[in-house]
């Protein structure tokens, strides 16, 4: 029976508490734009960073969480490197005097067969080529891989297959194309088996993959063209050009502009593979001590670990997160504070109200629970509102900005909980003040 008349007790309180905020909507509403804005801010935040976490991952996933990259430093770079860092005339006539032949695929294959914890390394070498297919034609990437590429990086084939052993070792003039450049220079129909001229060599169409598209990150050594062709890389190299063999094509090609003057290295970069991802700073420290060696000391390439980036970037994210959710969490405790002043100012403005109630039988406590019942549904209505702004604020930045945002359910319910526990923690002074005030008087106030 107690229990039944304190439920129904509970539900009386609750319908009085909605007439007063009903009764006075104007002031409701403002009262709740703090709430409102607070939550909005929170969900808007988290979902920024939740996206920002996604990136992340799909970037570990794309470039692989045991890899280390060898990037090739070319010539130019080297010198504006030199100028950044005024190097004095002596350090340049000493590395004027020493000579590094670049990287080269014997360095991937020494790399493989000396390290221990390397299960695979794969050059490339990439060109810039236009792509020329019935009289479209497209600027593109042309890759020449090993088929360590396929192992080593998550390359999804959706038609046909990679390059075999033989065409590899046979240099095949045989291709995989992105899907992105098969639309492009094949609209409505399908390329496989045809043929493609790249600058002045036909690859035969062997396959389609899903173009794979990382973040824009240069310190992560990955390519984000959308237009990509992979051929085996004794293709590449034999067909299109070794810039190892130094021929008077070659230096042709050098004063026309079409290759990089100075640039001798075989390769642009080599993916190393680590069995454990726990051993890539040490791993990546006996490359750089075996590169050394034999390029004589010149610092013609940097090694990159990926790993180590992204989880920096993380960290730098995260941080940011916090600082972000710590202001927005700011602008919830600024409406905690209004509701406090309303609801203060609402007790001063109802006394007789509180009199005429205590007089008809209003226990201390009913007065409590009416008044924190009222601010919780000032609350849980700012909050409700927030949750709807919040969302369409986080679609609004990803259209805008590009910025990828994702909400999270427990983005909203952490919200949606926090606005609630506001409007019980600042509404329970006013509420505990209201059941203070002494019957006689507040029967007398005017």
């Amino acid at each position: 029976m107690n229990k039944k008349s304190s439920v129904t007790r509970f539900f009386e309180l609750l319908n009085i508490s909605m007439e007063s905020v009903l009764a006075n909507k104007i002031r409701s509403l403002l009262t709740t734009l703090g709430i409102i804005f607070g939550v909005a801010s929170v969900i808007a935040m988290l979902s920024i960073g939740t996206g920002a976490q996604q990136e992340i991952l799909e970037q570990m996933k794309t470039i692989g969480v045991n890899n280390i990259i060898i990037q090739a430093i070319k010539e130019s770079d080297k010198k504006a490197s030199s100028l950044e860092s005024n190097e004095d005339d002596d350090s340049s006539q000493k590395n004027a005097q020493k000579v590094s032949k670049g990287l080269s695929i014997q360095e991937a294959e020494a790399i493989k067969g000396t390290i221990p914890n390397v299960i695979k390394a794969s050059p490339e070498s990439s060109y810039a080529v236009t792509a020329l297919k019935n009289g479209i034609q497209k600027k593109a990437e042309l890759k020449g891989v090993t088929l360590d590429y396929f192992m080593i990086l998550p390359i999804k084939i959706i038609s046909g297959n990679m390059f075999s052993e033989f065409q590899y070792s046979n240099a095949n003039p045989v291709c995989l194309i992105s899907d992105k450049l098969s639309s492009r220079l094949f609209p409505g129909e399908n390329p496989m088996g045809q043929t493609v001229k790249c600058n002045d060599v036909w690859l035969t169409v062997i396959g389609i993959y899903e173009n794979m598209e990382v973040s824009s990150n240069s310190d992560l050594g990955v390519s984000n063209s959308s237009y990509q062709l992979i051929a085996p890389l004794t293709t590449v190299l034999q067909r299109i050009n070794d810039r190892s063999i130094i021929t008077q094509r070659s230096i042709k090609r050098s004063r026309q502009g079409t290759t990089e003057a100075g640039d001798f290295n075989q390769v642009d970069k080599i993916v190393v593979q680590v069995s454990e991802s726990n051993m890539l700073q040490t791993t990546a420290d006996i490359i750089d001590r075996q590169l050394a060696r034999k390029h004589n000391g010149i610092q013609d390439y940097k090694i990159i670990v990926p790993l180590l980036l992204l989880q920096q970037e993380q960290r730098t994210k995260d941080i940011f997160n916090i600082v972000l959710g710590a202001i927005a969490g700011i602008s919830l405790i600024v409406g905690g504070i209004g509701i406090m002043n309303i609801m203060l100012a609402s007790v001063m403005e109802r006394i007789r109200e509180i009199g005429v109630r205590r007089s008809v039988g209003a226990r201390r406590k009913d007065i409590t629970a009416q008044f924190l019942i009222e601010s919780t549904l000032i609350s849980i209505f700012g909050g409700i509102i927030g949750i709807i702004l919040g969302i369409a604020l986080s679609f609004v930045i990803e259209r805008i900005t590009g910025i990828l945002t994702i909400i999270s359910p427990l983005s909203i319910f952490i919200s949606f909980t926090v606005a609630a526990a506001v409007g019980i923690i600042f509404g329970y002074t006013p509420a505990k003040k209201a059941s203070m005030q002494d019957i006689v008087e507040s029967l007398r106030h005017d």
